[in-house]
């Protein structure tokens, strides 16, 4: 499919990092963060993509970030390429709607998790132990039951691999307790906001990953907000506790993955084209739902 960007090249700028989606490059002052249309699952990089996935993830992050930012500042410069610097604007094709212009701020090391629905592994810890994170829940509580109150459940950055949940005491240790409460509150401000006005639209945020920087000695939201690939979220109509849920994400990549005899390393399989177009669809439904 040629509307798939599966990498970036651009030959005078400096390419900082390439994550599993996005490709950021440094700008003077600034980094640029491109949304490419890579889908990972299991950790690993698929060798297919998912149209538009870049862009959709980039609107629905600028839509979040201005939606509380009332709550929290956050690392947006510029959205629109005419207001990048002039070195790029000859990639205009490649970068309108699925780039941002950003602060550069300095990294949290720590993912900042917050959970409002038992799903995932928070449902399996449950199911063990009667906690999340080691946050007793009371009980009887079914797969996807709603918390009362959400809980915040940080967890550490893996560069490789996966992160490993981590308490709220053990993440003060590596934040400091005053950091450590600031990324705390922010973060159930945030979730519970969003869940709100989400629920106004017919969907349900079970859990989201935020990530933060400091900017100025201040601290603000980065990388990307409230979207399918850093949330799960699911349908108020279809709803019901006592089993999983479908997700508007790429849990379609990802049940149809767990079809197949492949042991969850490089290289990932290729993707059939109705696989493709079944997530693509999905990505563009949460788009509208949620930006309508």
């Amino acid at each position: 499919m040629s509307d798939i960007v599966m990498e970036t090249n651009f030959s005078d700028i400096k390419l900082l990092r390439r994550g599993k989606v996005r490709d950021v490059y440094e700008l003077e002052d600034y980094l640029l963060i491109v949304a490419t249309d890579r889908v990972s699952a299991f950790d690993v990089v698929l060798p297919n993509g998912i149209p538009n996935k870049g862009k959709i993830l980039t609107q629905i992050s600028i839509y979040w970030f201005n939606q509380v930012k009332d709550i929290i500042d956050n690392h947006i410069v510029a959205t629109d390429v005419k207001d990048y610097p002039q070195i790029i604007h000859k990639y205009r094709d490649m970068l309108e709607g699925r780039s941002m212009l950003v602060k550069k701020a300095k990294p949290m090391p720590v993912e900042c998790i917050v959970r409002g629905y038992l799903s995932g592994s928070g449902w399996k810890e449950y199911r063990e132990k009667g906690t999340v994170c080691g946050i007793k829940l009371p009980e009887g509580l079914v797969e996807s039951s709603r918390l009362d109150e959400p809980v915040f459940t940080p967890s550490t950055k893996a560069e490789e691999g996966h992160d490993i949940n981590i308490s709220f005491d053990e993440m003060k240790k590596i934040v400091g307790d005053e950091l450590g409460e600031k990324l705390k509150d922010a973060s159930l401000k945030v979730y519970k906001k969003g869940r709100e006005m989400a629920e106004k639209k017919g969907i349900i945020i079970a859990d989201t990953k935020m990530e933060f920087g400091i900017y100025e000695n201040k601290l603000i939201l980065i990388d990307e907000l409230l979207t399918p690939d850093s949330s799960r979220f699911w349908s108020i109509k279809d709803y019901q506790p006592g089993k999983g849920q479908d997700s508007f994400d790429k849990q379609i990549v990802r049940d149809y993955l767990l079809t197949l005899d492949w042991n969850q390393t490089y290289p990932g399989p290729v993707l059939p084209e109705e696989i493709v177009a079944k997530t693509a669809a999905r990505y563009k439904e949460i788009l509208e739902i949620l930006t309508k």
